[in-house]
């Protein structure tokens, strides 16, 4: 080699954070540098010399690299070269699977029992060996088995094997606060010697072998879990990883692909991969195979056919069904009810009021009428109360100004406070009714005004109640779990949506509203129908619609939805169920592709 080629032309290491990467030059190749940052989505100059670049976006453009004019002279840190090299064997392994998905896996079921060591007591079903089979026979992998699979288990299977053959000894699992309770559980009652896991809040057992953080959390502590993920061999895990389903565009996603990489292992969970369409996939993906799987998904989706998609993406990914848990039928209905002539009046002239601006190019303003006209369809109480601070962030609306003269207002002073909606009195009655034949019920609502109101008219029947502002959770669902004076719980999908089962004590949900977040609907159902039910249990389901009211839309919505998920994950089990609470977004959950539907109803009900 001559000297001149020895010469160091580009030097890349890791930043402090260990999530970027730093690329410096020396003053002939400054110019060249200026260009190579340019063509990252995240490149920018620290200086005349230096850049920076994102980690997971440099792993994403390696072949950007392949224009730097010196090739000899690119000289990698020994730890960044190690983990880009990681990432293409990855990316090569997923890419062969793709391309022979009829070859044989590398870990068939009867291996897990054996791989699993001496420290693992609890039992797996047949399905749970398969799902951990694969997810081995994968360097990396995602587990889309539907909400009550077992999930928590599988992901600390295949930890339980990792530790075992001395691959990884740390384990970070990224979770709504919702799951703490299962996956502190579970990680006691897996192992013969329960293994230390503690909470990330303001500090840390430092001496903890798994750590538990909500997704909320995740921005602020990066630094510090890229370290602690780096300290020692690691996994992670990604519960309720639709969560992120924005990637590097938000920030719970930007979080979660900036750690993704410093982990041996990588590992997802969720039971609605797709809620809104192939782009939350593609995203997902991304996250298990840094700089391919977003690709991937894209080519396969490409032609439209979502069935071709499905088989082609199949190999990258383990599910158990619906039909596959042996779960008795869940019944699912919907219960009509008419609003009284002021509701309906009410309602009406909002749709007037607020459509009247309304416009395809300003989804965040279509998304606060979507939730004012929910309101209307529950209470028209609820509008004129203004936001309570324990709302889900997206959720929190000022009181409806209401302009003295206008017809809306002479009808808003004509709402008697008694006026009863015909959804509380609905959602009464059916609690009466299960009561009486000593069935407890599970209510579902989404705002907080709602919840409370529910709260006192169910008052009789020792309510439980649950949402962001509880201070002792663990309390009432105690209550709602053991007291037999509790006969019913009331919280709000944002709160309690995923994360616990009630399966145990509950076989009645009623919905007395809903928003167009299908993953969100599918997950909470699933609160009272997963893994463990009696064979002759009978769970019933009731969502109540208010006729002519954007319940409609919101029904219609979530069914289209929902066939999509069943389509792309090739499971028709899905399309006979009707997202869940992502990173804090428009309001109701209002997606691009709700749109058309929404300002259908509004221009039809304005013309009325």
């Amino acid at each position: 080699m001559s000297q001149a080629a020895a010469v160091v032309s580009l030097r890349l290491d890791f930043d402090e954070t260990r999530t970027k990467v730093v690329l410096r030059t020396t003053d002939d190749f400054r110019d060249d540098l200026v260009r190579l940052a340019a063509r990252f989505r995240s490149g920018g100059q620290l200086g005349p010399l230096a850049a920076v670049v994102e980690l997971n976006d440099l792993l994403g453009g390696l072949n950007a690299l392949s224009a730097w004019p010196d090739a000899a002279g690119v000289e990698w840190a020994p730890e960044l070269q190690e983990l880009v090299v990681g990432v293409l064997q990855d990316a090569q392994a997923a890419q062969q699977r793709l391309e022979h998905p009829g070859s044989p896996e590398a870990v068939v079921p009867d291996d897990i029992a054996f791989l699993l060591g001496d420290e693992w007591k609890a039992d797996l079903s047949d399905f749970q060996r398969r799902d951990i089979a694969k997810l081995l026979s994968l360097q990396h992998g995602a587990n889309f088995s539907v909400p009550g699979a077992g999930k928590t288990r599988v992901g600390l299977a295949v930890y339980a094997t990792q530790k075992a053959q001395n691959k990884v000894n740390r384990l970070l699992i990224v979770c709504p606060k919702s799951a703490y309770e299962s996956w502190q559980y579970e990680s006691a009652v897996c192992f013969r010697h329960p293994l230390r896991t503690d909470i990330l809040d303001k500090s840390y057992d430092q001496w903890a072998e798994v750590l538990i953080v909500n997704y909320e959390r995740l921005d602020r502590s990066l630094t510090m879990l890229a370290a602690w993920l780096k300290a020692a061999p690691s996994m992670i895990i990604l519960d309720e990883a639709h969560r992120m389903k924005l990637g590097a565009r938000g920030t719970y996603g930007a979080a979660c692909m900036a750690l993704g990489p410093l982990a041996r292992r990588r590992l997802i969970l969720t039971g609605t991969p797709a809620p809104n369409g192939a782009k939350d996939l593609e995203n997902l993906l991304g996250f298990v195979w840094p700089g391919h799987g977003q690709r991937t998904v894209t080519q396969a989706v490409a032609g439209g056919d979502l069935a071709h998609a499905s088989s082609v993406l199949r190999p990258l990914f383990t599910r158990t069904t619906k039909q596959e848990l042996g779960l008795p039928p869940m019944s699912l209905q919907m219960r009509y009810v008419d609003m009284p002539q002021l509701h309906e009046e009410i309602y009406t002239s909002l749709v007037g009021g607020e459509g009247s601006g309304a416009t395809r190019d300003d989804l965040s303003a279509l998304g606060k009428t979507a939730l004012r006209l929910l309101m209307a369809a529950v209470c028209p109480a609820l509008l004129v109360e203004g936001a309570n601070r324990y709302d889900p962030l997206a959720y929190q609306l000022p009181p409806l100004e209401v302009p003295k003269g206008s017809s809306l207002y002479s009808l808003m002073q004509n709402l008697p406070d008694h006026e009863m909606s015909p959804k509380y009195q609905e959602a009464a009655f059916i609690v009466a009714q299960n009561a009486e034949r000593g069935r407890k019920t599970l209510v579902w609502t989404t705002f907080v005004r709602s919840l409370t109101t529910l709260e006192k008219l169910l008052s009789k029947f020792g309510p439980a109640v649950v949402y962001g502002g509880t201070p002792d959770r663990e309390e009432q669902l105690r209550r709602f779990r053991e007291d037999p004076d509790c006969m019913v719980l009331i919280s709000n999908p944002a709160t309690l949506g995923e994360g616990i089962s009630l399966h145990q004590v509950c076989h009645d949900a009623v919905y007395v509203d809903r928003d167009f977040m299908a993953g969100r609907f599918l997950q909470s159902m699933d609160r009272i129908h997963r893994l463990g039910l009696a064979p002759d249990t009978d769970t019933n389901v009731t969502v109540l619609v208010a006729r002519s009211t954007i319940d409609e839309v919101v029904m219609t919505r979530l069914e289209q939805k929902l066939d999509f998920m069943g389509k792309i994950l090739d499971d028709p089990s899905v399309q006979q169920l009707a997202d869940l609470e992502e990173e804090p977004s428009v309001a109701a959950g209002l997606a691009p592709s709700d749109m058309e539907a929404l300002l259908s109803h509004m221009g039809v009900k304005a013309r009325r």
